[in-house]
């Protein structure tokens, strides 16, 4: 059998009914025991009022296993395979539900080599929970100091060449993880920021804010005329753009901008992605490699081919050469970089084909694999746009959601076919 707990990253849920401490701690032992005898481990988490409950469960069944607990407090995810490198630490856990609402938590784990964990090892650990632990040596719970600056010099190193005197920058950093690492490196490298979402109180990460929430930060970039915005989700490991004349730049967007500066060899995006990105990259000669959504199946293509540059539509940006996560802060300056000085209104990295995006709420999204009268809804819209467009149906790895997209010729038949296809979804399954 297959994981039951771990999505596509990590596991998640409502904290204190089905992420409980309980659950944190013995995912914590679990892990830890794996590693070898007394690692470090190192615990960071975004600004959820769940957090503390859960990093304390974490750090319990950390020494339980006899490893040494190091509190890193708030940092955004990409900062943790950060940290394993420069520290030499064994195992890294984030306590973050990345874009959920605040009641939402979860816990992903990376290993020693800086990457999340694959689909083998959180299954392994899956089946020791069955296991009762074995009594051992106790280990021990210590503050890690200093790993927001430590990100931000990682920062810095990387960009430092990056001049933004005189660009005025809006950032909405979601109250996560992000609220004290965006602002400080954009200031750093000289730009004039404003910032949205910094007042984090454990319950406003997320709310209507942040990178699914743009209207607030699209209001800012229009009334103040700045040169661009960017937003960031709950744990800092995506981002989205808003250009100076309000309209979202999405991750398809953003990686083509820096594939076509960068003349990557090749790219590696999702099913998700637009088909205007592929048509984009054939023209310049720059290979694509298409997985199933979830950053860590992107980051396996690109170990396995080699490249350095990846991503998701939906604003999780890779590059390799950096570090081996989605870096919301990082792929914000990577844009910037790549405009050379440029407006990033006047973009034309790609031609994107209308795409409508639903996401529907279900009882249980593995239902969606019996639903026939569903499927068969779906093949019949797929033959009619075939070689003008595409559909794609697929439930969410972390959420009970089937999102529904379709991209097609014009705006109006994406929005229609759509239509039908969440009408039925909703009648069948919600």
């Amino acid at each position: 059998m297959g994981r039951t707990l771990f999505g596509t990253d990590g596991v998640r849920g409502v904290a204190g009914e089905f992420l409980t401490a309980e659950l944190s701690l013995a995912l914590a032992r679990a892990a830890t025991a794996r590693v070898g005898d007394a690692p470090r481990v190192l615990v960071v988490r975004d600004t959820r009022e769940s957090g503390e409950m859960l990093e304390a469960a974490v750090a319990a069944g950390v020494a339980a296993a006899g490893g040494e607990a190091l509190l890193g407090g708030v940092l955004p995810t990409p900062g943790v395979p950060l940290l394993i490198g420069r520290y030499g630490i064994d195992l890294g856990v984030v306590i973050s539900a990345s874009h959920n609402p605040y009641r939402d938590n979860g816990i992903k784990f990376f290993g020693a080599d800086g990457f999340k964990l694959d689909d083998d090892t959180e299954l392994e650990i899956e089946r020791a929970l069955q296991v009762p632990p074995t009594p051992g040596p106790v280990g021990r719970v210590r503050t890690f100091h200093g790993a927001l600056e430590d990100y931000l010099r990682a920062l810095e190193e990387r960009f430092g060449a990056l001049d933004l005197t005189g660009h005025r920058i809006a950032l909405d950093c979601a109250n996560g993880a992000t609220h004290r690492a965006a602002p400080e490196i954009f200031r750093r490298l000289g730009a004039e920021v404003t910032v949205l979402g910094d007042v984090p109180d454990g319950r406003n990460i997320n709310d209507g804010c942040g990178s699914t929430h743009l209207d607030a930060l699209t209001g800012v970039v229009l009334a103040g005329g700045y040169d661009a915005g960017f937003a960031f989700d709950g744990d800092g490991d995506r981002m989205l753009a808003v250009d100076r004349r309000g309209r979202v730049v999405d991750g398809d967007e953003l990686i083509a901008l820096v594939a076509l500066h960068r003349r990557e060899p090749g790219v590696v995006v999702t099913v998700m992605t637009n088909f205007g990105f592929h048509t984009a990259m054939a023209d310049a000669d720059i290979e694509v490699a298409t997985t199933n959504v979830g950053d860590r199946y992107v980051l396996q293509a690109l170990r396995e081919r080699g490249w350095a540059l990846g991503g998701e539509q939906s604003g999780h940006i890779i590059d390799m050469n950096f570090v081996p996560s989605g870096d919301g802060i990082a792929a914000a300056l990577l844009t910037l970089e790549a405009l050379g000085g440029s407006d990033l209104a006047e973009r034309q990295a790609m031609e994107k084909l209308p795409q409508t995006l639903v996401n529907v709420r279900v009882r249980d999204r593995a239902s969606l694999q019996g639903a026939k009268d569903v499927h068969a809804l779906i093949d019949e819209a797929g033959a009619a746009l075939e070689g003008r467009g595409r559909v794609l149906v697929r439930p969410s790895g972390t959420e009970p959601l089937v999102r529904v997209m379709v991209e097609a010729p014009s705006a109006e038949e994406a929005e229609a076919v759509c239509g039908r296809l969440v009408g039925a979804i909703e009648r069948t399954l919600a």
